[in-house]
């Protein structure tokens, strides 16, 4: 069974990781995944409605499948295995639903952008409640390895100077 989640809380770390946090829709459940600081500015930059002059890798596949007549039906966090995290973009074209393996920081940016709905499977949802119990109950950290003093706030002025601070090498190998 599926489950709606949201973007619910972006956590930037200094070590060029972030943190998104999915939690249910409906519910109090939580689905922490980490993900590069790229794909994480590329979400908040969404979620802060900043407008950039040319389009960003997610907007340009979003216009890659609007231009060959689909569009982004939703995304789903399917599973997770040796603590990576795997998702499926649900794409409608033609009256036709296919999937297409994808990273869920990707498919959060791009979900964003298309106003699709995020999913994660109830198994997801529920041994990661479990775990959080777990660990709570041992006294540890939800997140574990984040500390919580090296976590920064999101908020409109951060992610302006993290923009700022931006090479076009922090993309990849791009080359002027």
């Amino acid at each position: 069974m599926l489950v709606e989640v949201r973007v619910d809380e972006l956590r930037f770390r200094s070590d060029n990781i972030a943190l998104v946090i999915l939690k249910e829709a409906d519910g109090d459940r939580s689905l922490p995944i980490y993900i590069g600081e790229t794909e994480a500015l590329a979400i908040a930059m969404q979620l802060e409605a900043v407008v950039v002059p040319r389009p960003l890798t997610h907007d340009l596949l979003c216009s890659v499948l609007s231009g060959l007549g689909g569009s982004l039906h939703k995304v789903v966090i399917t599973k997770v295995e040796e603590r990576t995290y795997y998702a499926e973009l649900l794409v409608r074209r033609n009256g036709e639903i296919f999937g297409l393996d994808a990273r869920p920081s990707d498919s959060i940016a791009l979900a964003l952008r298309a106003a699709a709905g995020i999913f994660a499977s109830e198994d997801l949802l529920e041994a990661e409640r479990l775990k959080i119990s777990e660990e709570e109950g041992a006294g540890e950290t939800m997140f574990g390895e984040v500390t919580l003093d090296i976590v920064q706030e999101t908020s409109a002025e951060n992610l302006e100077e993290r923009l700022r601070r931006l090479n076009p090498e922090d993309f990849g190998r791009f080359k002027p």
